[in-house]
């Protein structure tokens, strides 16, 4: 019987803490729906990127990690309500020689169980599970903004290698154009209709634009390898990404109301809600200090056995059952300080959120105008790019007919490169700063 016993006891420590849950400590759970690694070789649009990242970054499972420790802190704390047994035993060899005396060995030992329970702390132990628990939903609070902040990163690097892949067809295309241009120099000159001045302009812009289509592949390689890490994945990992559309809903708001973004901000926003949990566990400190100065009674039980093995004398029995009452009357004045120690942090927990507070309203603003600013140059780079469209067909069929010069045909093209450069930049703009106004009001 006693090795049953012991081999339940040691199956109880040995269990992973998921396995054995007798006080409803364990809620939350890791996500859900993921998809395998394998995946990233198909085309993927934005939120199968999202929901493998949530379930492969290391980062975030750290984060889970410290969640569902803050939920063992709970189950530990309710066990307050629970009596609690310890059982402890001896054994020993004792001998002793007397002058005219034969040497006397005794083998004595002893066991003892004894059982204390906590009835009354005047809400003590309640105001410390409930920190305990505050300290845990600010914990899960920090997790869901880890979440959040890893959300955005996915989509930021998604956008920068969208961006980064069509400033590379960009550069092809301005390479093209270059290239004739470059070549109309060439006919001309050998037709002796330019000088030499003509031809080498126009090679020297060809080159550099055939140094900026490099450049912007190296680009292509390194957002490539960064959105692969946030996936888990190593950086050499091909990834193939569906595109967005270029359209005006799909650059809007749901909600164009400042004032309204902000609210939903100080309503939405995890570290606001982890901030107002530590203060609430603040709280409950305070109270848990303020009780320690006062009484507590306990129920306490006890049971004692010893004897002296292989020795005459008989085996020995105690018992005993009663109330306790202990209390505090004079600690040095630490329970006085304690208690001021606990107001001043409750105090400065409260600061912190306020603090806080206007930090997220100021993130909400600067990232709506940011926002508002970027859907206007896209607006305005969209009309650019007609006009430099324009500009170049009329520049090169000038000098193509002899009537323009080699400068007047290379500014229009180095316009028209910074043109087509410029609307991709302004469109992955809005949809990276649309994402962080959405992160800076707590959704995504």
């Amino acid at each position: 019987m006693k090795k049953y016993i012991l081999l339940a006891a040691v199956v109880c420590i040995a269990l992973p803490a998921a396995a054995l849950d007798p006080l409803g400590a364990y809620h939350t759970k890791p996500p859900e729906g993921c998809i395998d690694k394998n995946a990233a070789q198909e085309e993927l649009e934005l939120a199968d990127l999202i929901q493998i990242s949530l379930c492969t970054n290391p980062s975030l499972s750290a984060q889970y990690m410290g969640v569902k420790a803050s939920e063992a802190a709970v189950g530990a704390s309710r066990s307050q309500y629970l009596p609690s047994v310890t059982v402890t035993g001896t054994g020993n060899i004792t001998g002793e020689r007397m002058e005219k005396q034969d040497y006397i060995q005794n083998e004595p030992y002893q066991a003892k169980a004894e059982a204390a329970w906590l009835l009354f702390d005047f809400g003590g132990r309640g105001a410390r599970i409930d920190a305990t628990k505050a300290y845990f939903k600010a914990a899960d609070y920090t997790y869901n903004a880890a979440l959040q902040e890893l959300v955005l990163s996915v989509q930021t690097a998604y956008l920068n290698l969208l961006a980064a892949q069509e400033s590379w067809t960009s550069a092809l295309a301005s390479l093209a154009t270059y290239k004739q241009s470059y070549t109309e120099a060439q006919k001309r000159y050998k037709l002796g209709m330019v000088s030499l001045s003509d031809k080498l302009q126009a090679q020297t812009k060809y080159e550099q634009a055939s140094l900026t289509v490099v450049q912007t592949e190296n680009m292509v390689k390194q957002y490539k390898g960064a959105l692969a890490v946030l996936l888990n994945l190593s950086p050499d990992t091909e990834i193939k990404l569906a595109k967005p559309e270029h359209d005006k809903k799909f650059l809007q708001l749901e909600n164009d109301d400042i004032k309204s973004l902000m609210q939903t901000a100080l309503a939405e926003r995890p570290e606001i809600k982890s901030s107002q949990s530590a203060a609430e566990a603040e709280k409950a400190n305070l109270y848990t200090a303020k009780t320690n100065a006062l009484p507590s009674v306990s129920a306490v039980a006890s049971v004692s056995y010893s004897d002296n093995w292989k020795h005459s004398s008989p085996y020995a029995t105690d018992n005993a059952a009663g109330l306790r009452l202990s209390w505090p009357l004079f600690t040095g004045f630490s329970n006085m300080y304690n208690i001021q120690q606990a107001s001043y942090q409750y105090k400065q927990a409260q600061r912190n959120t306020d603090a806080l507070k206007l930090q997220v309203e100021n993130e909400v603003w600067q990232a709506y105008q940011n926002y508002k600013t970027a859907v206007r140059s896209y607006e305005i780079s969209q009309t650019i790019l007609a006009s430099a469209e324009e500009n170049h067909r009329v520049a090169f069929r000038y000098y193509e007919v002899g009537k323009g010069d080699i400068l007047n045909l290379l500014s229009a093209v180095s316009q028209l490169a910074e043109a087509r450069q410029n609307k991709i930049t302004a469109f992955y703009g809005v949809l990276r700063n649309k994402a962080s106004l959405y992160r800076s009001i707590g959704k995504y």
